[in-house]
């Protein structure tokens, strides 16, 4: 957990720049961030969560209490200000809202559960098909996957 960020700053941009979605499409939102951070920025972009491999996908435990009385509704977008992040994590957080953005909820969980960073986090602990599990998914995981991905491999 060695980013510049808090998974409060991260979360607010998104909810800013999508106009508001659901705790479970923000959860895999600042997942996608923390991963591609780790595999194109060398580290983590947040420095205060870890992201662990629970039934219905990445989810950070720190961030999880602040929204999850919206349940499946949309989380409001905050009035709070934007932290000013540096250029190459605002170009990345662009990305991913680029890549991720326009999917649903339901869609991403069931592409990271089809990633081997969470996958690989479930077989570690002896994680059962929707049984719950808080074993942290692997920053070197998320490296050597989402730049493998990146590569074309």
């Amino acid at each position: 957990m060695g980013g510049k960020y808090s998974v409060f700053d991260v979360a607010n941009w998104f909810l800013r720049k999508s106009g508001g979605v659901t705790p479970k499409k923000l959860q895999k939102l600042c997942y996608y961030a923390q991963a591609w951070s780790n595999a194109l920025l060398d580290g983590d972009m947040m420095n205060d969560t870890n992201f662990e491999a629970w039934a219905h996908g990445p989810v950070s435990p720190v961030l999880y209490p602040e929204y999850k009385s919206y349940k499946w509704n949309e989380i409001p977008v905050p009035d709070k200000d934007i932290v000013q992040f540096d250029e190459k994590t605002n170009d990345l957080l662009e990305s991913v809202w680029l890549t991720y953005g326009d999917k649903s909820a339901n869609e991403l969980e069931a592409l990271t559960h089809t990633e081997l960073p969470w996958t690989s986090a479930r077989k570690r602990a002896g994680a059962t098909e929707g049984s719950s599990c808080n074993e942290t998914i692997a920053a070197e995981d998320m490296k050597s996957y989402y730049t493998s991905i990146y590569a074309g491999d």
